[in-house]
């Protein structure tokens, strides 16, 4: 089956082709996540095409800029945690529409010892285009459904927890090692 007459058809058993598609997708949504939470710009970068817009806000800005921004902005927080769960595409040709769904979260310490953590619960919708075998975002806006702020009862030192190691960002994180 072509990319031209593949259909959308909920429960449809997908062709090889477009297993490759999706598979080739939710890479770029992980990294994505990675990128964010290790404050890697590069890794950012690499999941939008040159000429990608964002719009995190009223306004569509170009993605690579967003990213520089973004990268500086996710460094006020001790540590972040974007996890995407349910992923649904809607093939047409070279471009696909996908809806994922998004839980953040955020550590925010507090100079007064009242560090607190920040969940943010939404939808990515993006728009991604292949060039070549190459699936990149085109379009991204976040849409979020509710977010909540409460006291953090974070306890690095919890027997279970202390000998574990401990996320870091670009380029400290045990990933890049």
């Amino acid at each position: 089956m072509s990319d031209e007459t593949r259909s959308n058809e909920a429960g449809r058993v997908p062709c090889a082709a477009e297993l490759a598609d999706r598979a080739a997708i939710a890479e770029i949504i992980a990294l994505h996540c990675r990128g964010v939470d290790r404050a890697d710009e590069e890794a950012l970068k690499s999941c939008y095409w040159p000429d990608a817009t964002t719009a995190y806000g009223q306004d569509d800005v170009p993605a690579h800029i967003f990213c520089a921004q973004l990268v500086s902005a996710i460094r006020a927080f001790l540590q972040t945690h974007h996890m995407v769960t349910n992923s649904i595409c809607a093939f047409d040709g070279a471009q696909a529409r996908v809806e994922s769904y998004l839980v953040a979260f955020h550590y925010l310490v507090s100079e007064g010892g009242k560090d607190s953590e920040m969940t943010y619960l939404g939808r990515y919708l993006d728009l991604f285009e292949k060039r070549g075998d190459i699936w990149k975002i085109k379009h991204r806006e976040p849409v979020m459904s509710w977010s909540q702020n409460v006291a953090t009862t974070h306890d690095s030192k919890h027997p279970a927890l202390s000998a574990l190691r401990q996320a870091a960002r670009y380029p400290d994180d045990i990933v890049y090692k």
